[in-house]
């Protein structure tokens, strides 16, 4: 067998689910052998697959996403997606978004966006996480733990229009997603176009600040950008 060929062979084999112990019994090496060319596959399949190609397993958001966000040109069902609805939200403005898509048999890969929805963009980036499949359930657990009421499974569609449309609305205020966000944001996929989501709280920004926030310079990037009048701010002391 070529080079190539056993290559493939062990390619196919991952991607059955085969752990590197039961391919080399399968082909008859020594686990030794079959080592590096498992590394080989999994540095092949990191550097031509798009991550957003890959099964995707679930998807969710915390409740009170769309609190004082324009759903009028957005698919009916999304309002119906939300158990808070028209509420006003304690968490002010922010949704996480949670993904999780498949890798191999047992595998997946986990991201989340912490996304501030009234003004900043996305402020956090979680990911790209990769962990057994069992693990999910707590992992989510604790990620979506600083809010009220548990999270809500929707459309990747849905959570595409959240988190570009809210890093498209804070890039026209002035302000750029977090750095780890171009990381994780090739398993999100991109939407067929613009968000049909209306951002800041009801038309307008509205900056809520944040535990590492800098808000003086936050509220003079409002003032440069939208001016005097045409934003709200709470900063908590």
């Amino acid at each position: 067998m070529t080079d190539d060929a056993l290559l493939a062979q062990v390619r196919l084999m991952r991607e059955r689910g085969s752990s590197p112990k039961q391919i080399a019994k399968a082909l008859g090496l020594r686990p030794a052998a079959v080592a590096p060319l498992v590394r080989q596959v999994a540095a092949l399949q990191q550097s031509h697959d798009d991550p957003a190609d890959r099964v995707l397993l679930g998807c969710w958001i915390s409740p009170g996403w769309s609190a004082g966000l324009g759903l009028d040109e957005a698919p009916a069902a999304w309002a119906a997606l939300d158990p808070v609805k028209a509420g006003e939200p304690a968490t002010g403005g922010l949704a996480n978004v949670l993904i999780v898509r498949q890798e191999r048999a047992s595998r997946v890969t986990v991201c989340g966006f912490l996304v501030d929805v009234y003004c900043l963009g996305v402020k956090n980036a979680v990911g790209p996480v990769p962990m057994g499949s069992g693990a999910v359930e707590e992992f989510s657990r604790e990620y979506f733990s600083a809010f009220d009421g548990l999270p809500v499974a929707v459309p990747l569609e849905l959570a595409q229009a959240v988190v570009h449309g809210a890093v498209a609305y804070a890039r026209g205020l002035g302000f750029e997603p977090h750095s780890d966000f171009d990381a994780v944001v090739p398993y999100l996929g991109r939407p067929a176009g613009p968000s049909p989501i209306r951002f800041g709280r009801d038309g307008k920004p509205f900056y809520v600040s944040g535990p590492y926030d800098k808000p003086r310079a936050v509220v003079e990037t409002l003032e440069a950008t939208v001016g005097a009048g045409n934003y709200h701010y709470m900063v908590h002391v």
